[in-house]
């Protein structure tokens, strides 16, 4: 948050000769009261003591006896404490009755009722004649009010969720402010530039403050979005989108606050000036995150040593964070990023460490710290309201409200389009509608615009009457339609489930499958990462920082016994505490789990018998030539930059090859059957070459009708050297490429250097021609010239 104090002169610059003088006096002074001779040590003052006698007696001779006072008021004495209670009580009675009338909650938002009972507080103060006293004061609301709140939120952040939407959230935040900041601060510097004929005070603004104003009044208030959005139920996504966003933006309006209030006196911000902010931006986000990481792990490590006194648990974590925030506040840093960093890093240590009593006093502490805090707020919001002092100016501050819902709009739509591209559930218009609309504005942005000085910024008086009005407008229109408007949408809600430990199961199984996948495409996505900070907590960091044996636990196994411990619970508050033996899982079931002293395993005879080194090395030299490779670490694997695997092609042939022979196999299993049928036409093919076979001279081929085919028959016989068995070539070619392995082959354009393709595939054509015209030769053939006859 932005500096509340006042700049100083450094040490020992601007003083006088007697002022240094007195203080080497008070020096002196000191050492001779602290510095005693041994003897005076040991001595009596006895002039001390006569001095103090007298002083005495003069003062009873000069005492006058009054009258006991039975009764006596002194209100100035408790002022400050009566009154900080009374806010308190006031407040707790509202929230209190605000729930008792019926049908009320489900129309006026609390935010709503709280700002209305301010309003009619500080309205009585004024019609009394008294002073409305500055209720709503910056160091109040920055270092009493507005830490409960967000340590609240980041004690039981829902980290799964907010980590995997933590990208959208960060757009939203960072670009989505600085879109906010920029189009209504220049928007606004052109409106009250409009008419420079009629000049007004509207033309005093420069481009500056018009910016400065905008940073202070485009940021989404995490208090009011809590008010609203836990009211409405809407589901889980949506809430932590604006609810993420509300918490992050914070080091963009820190940044832009103290870049904008820094310049505006000068006059001009330089490229340098831009570049030192990204700087600046980046800094104050990762500073406040490192100081609430470094509290957080401080105690987690305290509270690993607080088994002896139970009853201090509770009281490490609250003064632990408080600390974080303030040494983030110290340095200039984001004070809410410091708290929600420490919450979410102390949490599940701290939860392993502590009693269960000790976690049940943080719970309710915090949120009966939160829930007070947020109605103060309220409530002091409207009492600064009517406290004043204001200027309104309605050009101003029409346009501003018009800004405002324009530029969340125009963001989050535009800001979509491009999320969706990488986002894998995507945002629905529906979903834009509700982030757009939930944009709240509060009283962070009232502190800031209260911390303006009036000398340098003449309109600070404009400018909170403006932002007083966006407030309203936002927490009272838009707090009190959005309800109707979800329903009217229907927008997917919270779902009230417990979670079961088949859900846990199956959830951490997903995580190990999608890291595996993930592993193997060579892709290290957030799967990857996750398991790797696993690890790591699992190996280091839980060993450090939790205590006993619950280091060493699964998560499942801890999972489980917070269901049992839950689940107990709530059998004894709904007076079940009779069945709970029987209905609670029993520990047997947990020692099957995990056995505390697991039996020793019985030796167990072996089924194989012992191989000797020789044989074991065989068989990984097997392994190690026929198994595939594995891929290296480092490789990543697309499908455009895949290298050739030279084994491929040889791979494919040889299925190619062995496909054809079994389908050749078919083939001449279906002749042989065909072969044993009765004697063939006189003009068949075969009878045609046994006559030719037996007399060629005698034989005379008659004129084929012009619809009979006329077949060529080759004069090469069975046994010829020209003729080829295709199985014996298939087997030959196999065992060939048995014993020499797989090899490269060049493609068949040309079977040599040259033989021509035609002349190749015709002798192929010829052979395989003589092959199937041929049946062979027949059981009974003794010479070759005998004339077949079937």
């Amino acid at each position: 948050m932005p500096s509340r104090t006042g700049s100083h002169s450094p040490a020992g610059t601007g003083k006088s000769l007697p002022e240094r003088g007195l203080l080497l006096l008070m020096v002196l002074v000191l050492l001779e009261g602290s510095v005693l001779p041994l003897g005076a040590a040991s001595s009596p003052d006895i002039s001390h003591q006569k001095n103090v006698d007298n002083h005495k007696v003069e003062h009873e001779k000069n005492y006058t006896k009054k009258a006991f006072p039975v009764l006596d008021l002194d209100y100035h004495h408790i002022q400050t404490p009566f009154e900080i209670s009374l806010w308190v009580l006031l407040a707790s009675v509202m929230k209190l009755g605000f729930h008792m009338i019926p049908r009320l909650p489900g129309i006026v938002p609390e935010s709503c009722l709280l700002i209305t009972v301010g309003l009619l507080v500080g309205g009585l103060i004024k019609l009394a004649g008294e002073k409305v006293p500055p209720v709503l004061d910056s160091q109040l609301f920055f270092l009493c009010l507005l830490p409960p709140i967000i340590l609240d939120a980041g004690y039981f952040l829902p980290i799964r969720p907010f980590m995997e939407n933590l990208g959208t959230i960060l757009m939203f935040a960072v670009v989505g402010t600085l879109w906010n900041a920029f189009f209504i601060g220049g928007l606004l510097y052109a409106v009250c530039q409009i008419q420079p004929a009629n000049p007004s005070e509207l033309h005093q603004l420069e481009i500056l403050p018009c910016l400065l104003f905008g940073s202070i009044i485009s940021a989404v208030d995490p208090v009011a979005v809590l008010a609203v959005f836990e009211e409405i139920h809407i589901n889980e996504l949506l809430h932590i989108l604006v609810f993420g966003e509300s918490l992050l933006n914070d080091a963009v309006t820190v940044v832009l606050y103290h870049l904008f209030e820094e310049y505006s006196a000068a006059g001009t911000v330089t490229v340098l000036d831009g570049f030192l902010g990204i700087i600046s931006f980046l800094v104050v986000s990762l500073g406040g995150i490192l100081v609430g990481a470094i509290y957080g792990i401080l105690t987690a490590f305290t509270s690993r040593f607080t088994s002896h006194t139970r009853v201090i648990e509770p009281l490490f974590v609250f003064v632990y964070s408080y600390m974080a925030y303030l040494s983030a506040e110290m340095f200039h840093l984001s004070g809410i990023m410091a708290l929600i960093a420490c919450g979410a890093v102390m949490r599940p240590y701290v939860e392993a460490n502590i009693s269960h009593k000790s976690h049940t006093t943080i719970k309710y502490f915090l949120k009966m710290w939160s829930s007070v805090s947020e109605t103060l707020i309220f409530i002091f919001l409207g009492v600064a309201t009517v406290d004043g002092p204001h200027h309104w100016n309605w050009t101003f501050v029409t346009v501003t409200v018009i800004l405002c819902l324009v530029s969340r709009v125009i963001g989050v739509v535009g800001l979509t389009c491009v999320i969706n591209k990488f986002r894998i559930v995507k945002l629905t218009t529906k979903d834009q509608f509700i982030v757009a609309y939930g944009g709240m504005r509060g009283a962070i942005a009232f502190s800031l615009g209260f911390l303006l000085k009036k000398e340098q910024f003449p309109m600070r008086e404009m400018f909170l009457t403006a932002i007083i009005t966006v407030i309203f407008f936002t927490v009272f229109v838009q707090g009190m339609t959005i309800k109707p408007l979800v329903e009217l949408l229907a927008v997917k809600k919270k779902q009230e489930a417990k979670r079961s430990i088949n859900e846990e199961i199956h959830t951490q199984f997903l995580d190990h499958l999608l890291t595996g996948i993930e592993d193997i495409c060579g892709h290290y996505g957030h799967h990857h990462w996750k398991d790797k900070l696993n690890r790591f907590n699992k190996k280091y960091v839980k060993k450090c920082l939790i205590a006993g044996e619950r280091s060493k636990e699964p998560q499942l196994i801890a999972f489980y016994h917070k269901m049992e411990m839950k689940q107990a619970i709530d059998l004894v508050e709904s007076g079940g505490g009779v069945n709970l033996p029987s209905a609670v899982p029993s520990t047997v079931s947990m020692q099957n789990i995990q056995p505390k002293k697991p039996p020793p395993a019985k030796p167990v005879e072996k089924a194989l018998p012992k191989m000797t080194k020789g044989r074991e090395e065989e068989i990984r030299q097997i392994l190690r030539s026929n198994l595939q490779k594995t891929r290296q670490r480092l490789r990543s694997y697309n499908r455009h930059t895949l290298v050739a695997d030279p084994y491929e092609d040889g791979f494919s042939e040889l299925l190619i090859k062995k496909q054809k022979m079994i389908e050749l196999e078919k083939k001449i299993q279906h002749m042989n059957n065909y072969l044993t049928v009765p004697a063939a036409p006189p003009d068949s093919p075969t009878m045609c070459r046994a006559r030719l076979a037996s007399d060629p001279q005698a034989y005379s081929s008659k004129p084929a009708a012009d619809r009979v085919p006329t077949i060529q028959v080759d004069l090469a016989s069975p046994q010829s050297p020209d003729s080829v068995n295709l199985m014996d070539e298939f087997r030959r070619a196999d065992q060939q490429e048995e014993d020499q392995g797989l090899m490269m082959k060049p493609p068949s354009g040309q079977s040599g250097p040259n033989r021509p393709r035609e002349e190749d595939r015709g002798r192929e054509q010829q052979k395989m021609t003589r092959c199937l015209s041929d049946p062979g030769p027949s059981a009974d053939e003794e010479e070759e010239d005998e004339p077949f006859l079937p």
